[in-house]
C-alpha cells in the first residue's frame, strides 16, 4: 500500500499584500510550502504532488529542488475542487493520500506519523487532524461518537450543544485513495459560495457507513498563515521550537531570543551561541564551537572547536580549531583548514587555506591556493583581477609574506620562501629564497630645512 501526499498551494493569499505567492513566504529561512513538503517526506510520504494555481510559475520554481510533481487548479473553487484537479495524479494508485495545506509550516513529522498510524490501525476511510482549543469561535466543530467522527459542523451552523465542543477541524486529512476518488465524483458546489468543499467528502463517506477517525494535535501546529502578522507569529513559534531542540541536544544560547537559527541548521553539543548570531540555510556547526556576537553563517560547514567573532561566513568550509574574526569576511567557495587564524578585517574569496596558516589582519586573499603554515603579514593583497579575468595565485607550505605585500596574479610563491615587506611580486619566487621587490631607499639629509627656506622664496626644493 502506497503513501502519497497532496499539498494545497493554489491559494492567492491576498491578505499577505505581496507579489510573492503566500506559500513561498519564509519561516525561519525556509518557504512555508517546503516546510510541509519536507515534513511529509520525513514521515514517509515520499511521493508528493503540489496543487498550484495562478502563481504556479513562482511556486514551481520555489519547490523545484524538492523533486515533487504538480497538479494545476486554474480557477480556485474550494479545497474539494483543488483535490479534483489532482485526480489524475491519484488515479491508479492504491493506499493512503495525505492532504495538507502549504501555508501551515508548523506541522511536525511526529504528528503526521501519529496520524498515519491511527488511520491505518483503525482501517479508516478518512482521518481528520484536529485540535482542542479553549476558544473555538469561528472554527468548524468535530462531532464524535467515541473514536469515530460523525460530522464536521461549521460554527454558524452549530446547535447550542455543538458550540460547546472544543475540538476543531484543522483542514488536513488522510484518505483511502480509492474511496476518496469515488467520493469526489459525488461532490457538488450547491452552496452560497459555489465552491467544492473537501469537508463534504467526510459527509459522503459517512453516508456510506465508512469509518471516519481523528487525530488530535496542538493547535499551534495547525495554524494557517494568511497575513504578515500570522507569519510573524509562526516565525516566533518556530524559532522557539528550534532553539529548544538545540538546547535539548547540548547547545548553549546566552540569549536564544536574539539569535536566528534556520530550520535546517545542525549544531554539535557544547557549542555556545551569543546574541545577534544568525545561522542560515543548510549549515552544520560542529561541537565545542563559540559563536560570538553579531556573526552570520550561511550554507557552511564549521568544524569542531571553531571560534567566530563578529564575522560573516558564506557557503564555505572552516576546519576544526580555527579562529575567525573579529570582522572577517569569508566569501563563497572558500575552504579554510584546521588551526588557521583568520583575523580582523581579513577577506577571503574562493580560496583554499591550508592547516596552521595565519592571516592575522587587514588582508585580502582571492582565487588563491595557500599551503600549510603560511604567514601573511598585515596589509597583504592578492591582486587577482586584471579588469577582465580572475587569475590564480599559489602560495606553498611554510612561506612567509611580509607586511604590505602585493601578489600580482597569476604568480607562485614556493615552499619556505620569504617576501620582504612592501614588495610587489610579479614573478615566481623560488623555494627557500628571499624576494625583495621595492625601490631602494634614498635619504636626502637636510632636505626639510632647505624646503622650509625655499618655501619662503616660492621656489621648489628637489
Amino acid at each position: 500500500m502506497g503513501k502519497y501526499a497532496l499539498i494545497l498551494a493554489a491559494g492567492e493569499g491576498k491578505r499577505m499584500k505581496s507579489k510573492v505567492s503566500k506559500v513561498l513566504h519564509k519561516v525561519c529561512g525556509k518557504e512555508m510550502v517546503n516546510h510541509v513538503i519536507d515534513v511529509m517526506r520525513s514521515a514517509g510520504f515520499e511521493d508528493v504532488n503540489v496543487i498550484v494555481g495562478k502563481a504556479r510559475e513562482q511556486v514551481m520554481a520555489g519547490t523545484s529542488s524538492r523533486g515533487v510533481s504538480y497538479s494545476v487548479q486554474e480557477n480556485p473553487m474550494g479545497t474539494g475542487h483543488a483535490v479534483i484537479c489532482a485526480a489524475d495524479y491519484l488515479e491508479g494508485k492504491d493506499g493512503t493520500v495525505a492532504i495538507f495545506t502549504g501555508d501551515a509550516p508548523l506541522i511536525r513529522r511526529e504528528t503526521v506519523e501519529a496520524m498515519y498510524s491511527r488511520h491505518e490501525a483503525n482501517a479508516s476511510s478518512a482521518t481528520l487532524l484536529t485540535s482542542v482549543i479553549s476558544d473555538p469561535t469561528g472554527y468548524g466543530r468535530v462531532i464524535r461518537d467515541g473514536d469515530e467522527v460523525l460530522r464536521i459542523v461549521e460554527h454558524k451552523d452549530c446547535t447550542e450543544e455543538e458550540l460547546k465542543t472544543p475540538e476543531v477541524n484543522a483542514g488536513m486529512y488522510m484518505f483511502d485513495i480509492k474511496e476518496l476518488l469515488e467520493s469526489l465524483k459525488e461532490l457538488n458546489n450547491d452552496n452560497a459560495q459555489g465552491e467544492y468543499y473537501l469537508t463534504d467528502v467526510i459527509g459522503i463517506l459517512r453516508g456510506k457507513g465508512k469509518r471516519i477517525g481523528a487525530s488530535i494535535t496542538e493547535f499551534d501546529e495547525t495554524r494557517g498563515v494568511n497575513s504578515r502578522a500570522q507569519l510573524a507569529e509562526a516565525e516566533e513559534i518556530m524559532r522557539e521550537r528550534i532553539a529548544r531542540f538545540h538546547m535539548e541536544n547540548g547547545v548553549t544560547f546566552t540569549d536564544w531570543r536574539s539569535t536566528y537559527i534556520g530550520a535546517d541548521v545542525a549544531i554539535g553539543m557544547d557549542t555556545v551561541i551569543h546574541p545577534g548570531v544568525s545561522i542560515e540555510g543548510n549549515t552544520f556547526i560542529g561541537e565545542d564551537c563559540t559563536l560570538y556576537q553579531n556573526s552570520r553563517i550561511v550554507d557552511s560547514e564549521i568544524g569542531d572547536g571553531v571560534t567566530v567573532t563578529s564575522s560573516v561566513i558564506l557557503q564555505s568550509k572552516v576546519g576544526s580549531c580555527t579562529a575567525v574574526g573579529p570582522f572577517a569576511y569569508i566569501r563563497p567557495d572558500s575552504v579554510i583548514g584546521e588551526h588557521v587564524k583568520v583575523g580582523d578585517f581579513v577577506e577571503i574569496k574562493k580560496s583554499v587555506i591550508g592547516d596552521g596558516t595565519k592571516i592575522s589582519h587587514l588582508t585580502y586573499i582571492g582565487d588563491a591556493e595557500v599551503g600549510r603554515n603560511v604567514n601573511f603579514g598585515c596589509g597583504t593583497v592578492i591582486v587577482n583581477y586584471d579588469g577582465k579575468k580572475k587569475w590564480k595565485t599559489v602560495v606553498k607550505d611554510n612561506a612567509f609574506i611580509g607586511c604590505n605585500t602585493n601578489l600580482i596574479s597569476p604568480v607562485t610563491v614556493n615552499e619556505g620562501a620569504y617576501i620582504a615587506a612592501g614588495s610587489t611580486i610579479t614573478d615566481e619566487v623560488p623555494k627557500d629564497s628571499l624576494a625583495i621587490a621595492r625601490a631602494k631607499q634614498v635619504v636626502k639629509e637636510g632636505w626639510v630645512a632647505r624646503r622650509n627656506e625655499e618655501a619662503v622664496k616660492g621656489e621648489v626644493v628637489k
